[in-house]
């Protein structure tokens, strides 16, 4: 089995646990992370010295002594997991195909997400009498040419890779989601707003995509 460390409410486990449902490997979620503390136990340092979320063990992949594979960093968690167990379909066998996927997740995690962490912060999780509105502005004019770049490429396109459903899919649509549902004003993009609605739809995103954020 897979064993999931972190709250289902961090984007990272969201992406972790919808590619697992997806890939159809039975799983355990350990909720730990943020109220529910424990990433400075010893033994979770173990696992990751960054004393982060999310952690994968993955018991279907031993070594000699029967340890688990353990992996850190939610986009590589993905990437393995859909390298391991989803070749064809989540993993592009097509070199070009599969370098799209790495370029949209890399997009996801190096500009997008932190483009707009300070806008999500602000308005879900710090209280209305504390919030910085600079800094709310400062990250909605970083995000919003990058979600007007992501609406652009959903123009000609079913999903973000192309033609199918990939692992891209997954990374990608756990940030828009962020962002479309952080309260601050968006441009209108129904191309992007059409891909998210049907990413939402998959059965395996069930409980995953929910409004409103926490």
């Amino acid at each position: 089995m897979l064993r999931i460390w972190g709250r289902l409410s961090s984007i990272n486990v969201q992406k972790v646990v919808w590619c697992a449902r997806e890939l159809h490997l039975d799983h355990e979620r350990i909720d730990i992370g943020n109220q529910q503390g424990e990433l400075d136990t010893e033994a979770y340092i173990r696992l990751n010295p960054n004393r982060l979320i999310p952690v994968i063990e993955d018991f279907r992949d031993t070594d000699v002594a029967g340890e688990p594979f353990v992996l850190w960093e939610s986009n590589a968690i993905v990437r393995y997991l859909c390298a391991r167990y989803g070749e064809g379909t989540l993993w592009p066998s097509d070199v070009k195909e599969r370098a799209s996927a790495d370029r949209w997740m890399d997009w996801q995690t190096t500009a997008f997400s932190p483009a707009m962490v300070s806008a999500f912060l602000q308005m879900v999780r710090v209280p209305a009498e504390k919030r910085d509105e600079a800094m709310i502005a400062k990250s909605c004019e970083r995000t919003e040419p990058l979600a007007a770049m992501l609406d652009k490429a959903l123009a000609s396109r079913e999903f973000i890779g192309g033609d199918r459903f990939t692992m891209a899919d997954i990374a990608l649509a756990c940030a828009a989601h962020r962002w479309m549902g952080t309260p601050v004003p968006h441009a209108p993009r129904p191309n992007l707003q059409r891909w998210l609605d049907d990413m939402r739809a998959r059965p395996a995103a069930t409980g995953i995509l929910i409004l409103p954020l926490r």
